[in-house]
């Protein structure tokens, strides 16, 4: 069995440090390679509400598909940025295991759905045109070299990680309808949202590039907070974390959040905390929590959402709470009415 020396493991449990210039290549491979991993997710699973069957999932080691079906069978791939490899497993036993390297996309794409037909798995089709990207090269004809530097991966695999895990602790606290944190391959970003159980009127914003209108409607079909990561692009070359409502809020600009390197950006619409911030904090999971937590607190209240409804736990008069269900029967906190 594999194991990490004490340096290896030391870097892996920092927070570590993700400067877009330093891997701005191996990002844009990596976008890629999780887009061709996700629209095959997305072609072999029913919709779920709000696209969530089209998201990727944080793992251990990187991002993964999860279960997705095949006929009578059913296999899952993996990005493992820790073993730097590919792998897919299948129900019936089937096992691939491809090294990430530097390569063209087009190789990528081809080896991947080579994999997949090898272990039974066919008729896989996709639309191999990239979404959310200004350049917009189709898997098959992207022949160029991109490289894939190791320890960048890595690197971007742990915040994903220590990024999930705050987050979900924060959606534990929630009882209405939430989404999973889950990877959205087109925009890059690590979200999760909540719910008020109430629909939003229809969606009438703009729409990223090589994206239909209608994603964006079934994206917003409901009103939500949300919350999300996201390592930067070539226009924000910068890691963030980011927090907005939708429909838009009046008043929610002006509103007080913490931690105090956070803000509100007018042009785009939501609240900001650089990821530099959080690393560098002398505990950067509580002040990213404070940022959920403040950012939800404002937009919820000023949007008059059911609070006791959606946060309270059930009160119940049990004589004895097994110890690991005792977070949930925490007493009610008191709340301002019509807030």
């Amino acid at each position: 069995m594999k194991s990490l020396d004490n340096e290896a493991r030391m870097k892996v449990n920092a927070w570590p440090s993700l400067e877009f210039e330093a891997w701005k290549e191996t990002l844009h491979a990596i976008h890629m390679w999780t887009q061709i991993v996700g629209k095959i997710r997305l072609a072999k699973t029913p919709l779920i509400n709000h696209w969530w069957n089209s998201a990727l999932l944080v793992t251990p080691r990187g991002l993964g598909t999860g279960l997705v079906p095949s006929d009578d069978d059913a296999f899952q791939i993996d990005l493992d940025f820790v073993a730097h490899e590919l792998t897919i497993v299948t129900s019936r036993g089937g096992t691939s295991a491809m090294p990430l390297r530097s390569m063209s996309v087009a190789d990528f794409y081809r080896e991947v759905l080579g994999s997949l037909e090898r272990l039974g798995v066919r008729d896989v089709q996709i639309d191999t045109v990239p979404n959310e990207v200004a350049v917009a090269v189709p898997f098959p004809e992207d022949v160029a070299l991109r490289p894939y530097d190791r320890d960048r991966a890595r690197e971007f695999a742990a915040a994903l990680l220590r990024t999930d895990v705050v987050f979900e602790r924060f959606r534990a606290g929630f009882l209405g309808k939430a989404s999973p944190v889950q990877f959205f391959w087109g925009s890059f970003d690590l979200a999760a949202a909540r719910f008020s159980g109430r629909r939003a009127p229809a969606y009438a914003g703009g729409t990223p590039p090589n994206v239909n209108v209608h994603v964006m409607h079934e994206a917003y079909s409901h009103e939500l907070i949300s919350a999300g990561f996201w390592p930067g692009n070539a226009s924000v070359p910068r890691a963030e974390y980011y927090a907005y409502a939708m429909p838009a809020i009046d008043g929610v600009a002006s509103a007080k959040i913490r931690p105090a390197a956070a803000r509100w950006d007018a042009a785009r619409g939501e609240f900001l905390l650089p990821y530099e911030a959080v690393r560098t904090a002398a505990d950067p999971s509580a002040m990213l929590f404070d940022f959920l937590q403040s950012t939800y607190d404002a937009a919820a209240d000023l949007a008059g959402w059911d609070r006791a409804l959606l946060e309270d736990p059930v009160q119940c008069e049990c004589v004895s709470i097994p110890p690991r269900m005792r977070g949930r029967a925490r007493p009610i906190p008191p709340r301002k009415v019509g807030v």
